[in-house]
């Protein structure tokens, strides 16, 4: 039988949430093309952020987060509808991680466990 192991701190931004890996990919490539993106990118975004997942870092991640986040603050006041809402979705979800993020450090610091 497979044993579990706890994630140590190292990797333990791997279970903040599984939003950004599964929501951004498509927000993104909304907001690379400026509209309806062709689905090879949705695609490509989605590969490049499971390889950050199962091949990455916690730096890497949070450079990812935080290219992501400055491309929708680019793509402000478009006018587009479908990339306004792909740049509110991918503020809200960083946002939503960047809140459990804090939530996981205060925990390990205060000892309890993660």
């Amino acid at each position: 039988m497979p044993r579990v192991r706890l994630l140590g701190a190292r990797h333990a931004w791997l279970s903040i949430t599984p939003e950004p890996e599964q929501e951004l990919p498509r927000a993104l490539a909304v907001l690379r093309v400026g509209g309806g993106p062709p689905e090879e990118l949705v695609e490509r975004e989605r590969a490049r952020a499971e390889r950050l997942v199962l091949q990455g870092t916690r730096r890497t991640w949070l450079a990812y987060l935080q290219e992501s986040l400055a491309l929708a603050r680019e793509r402000a006041g478009d006018g587009d509808a479908e990339v306004d809402a792909a740049r509110a979705l991918v503020e809200e979800v960083i946002e939503n991680h960047d809140n459990l993020a804090l939530g996981l450090a205060r925990r390990r610091k205060n000892g309890d466990a993660a």
